[in-house]
């Protein structure tokens, strides 16, 4: 799986670290990013498909 580096700001990492851990929703950061990288595309896919942008087979 390849790597990325990103700089985030303070504020969010730490609202990041809130879901992360024992008591959070994430059993780590990566696993939290990746989940919200696929909503994101998610959520973008349902637009282009309410505007018509998506061609056949792309969802």
């Amino acid at each position: 799986m390849p790597k990325i580096s990103v700089e985030v700001p303070e504020e969010l990492l730490a609202d990041l670290d809130s879901h992360v851990g024992e008591n959070g929703k994430f059993v780590n950061r990566s696993e939290a990013i990746r989940a919200s990288i696929r909503k994101t595309l998610d959520v973008l896919d349902e637009i282009d498909e309410r505007h018509g942008r998506l061609e056949e087979g792309e969802r």
